[in-house]
């Protein structure tokens, strides 16, 4: 028998709320079968387990839910490795390209910084040195 989870067991396991499961779930990236009156319990699969984790993953490295579940939808696909890694290495490009643009833009703002706060010591310098006359 295939192993089940309760949207409570993921929760707890991933140290997630009930309440980002469900969005998970209304993003597509889960796909738990109904059970009980009115279909009211979510039964998660071992594969949802697996898709949490990777979601998840893909957060921690600063992809979007979007581009986690692009990615994941390509591993649902039939197992054809190509365009997988296409579409794995499309997605990671630009998440690249986004990072290096945000890195480039914080160096410009130390830099900034770093000018700023050496004019500010130039100035206190001279206040003080007149105040020791």
């Amino acid at each position: 028998m295939a192993t089940t989870y309760t949207i409570g067991d993921l929760a707890r396991e991933f140290e997630l709320t009930t309440r980002a499961m469900r969005f998970y779930e209304d993003l597509g990236l889960l796909r738990p079968q109904r059970s009980g009156p009115g279909g009211r319990s979510r039964v998660y699969s071992s594969g949802d387990r697996a898709r949490l984790k990777l979601t998840l993953r893909a957060k921690r490295l600063g992809l979007s839910l979007t581009e986690a579940k692009e990615i994941i939808d390509v591993y649902d696909s039939p197992r054809d490795t190509v365009p997988q890694l296409r579409k794995f290495l499309e997605v990671l490009a630009e998440h690249r390209g986004r990072l290096e643009a945000q890195l480039a833009d914080l160096q410009a703002n130390l830099g900034e910084i770093r000018k700023h706060e050496r004019d500010a010591r130039a100035v206190l310098a001279r206040h003080e040195k007149k105040a020791v006359k």
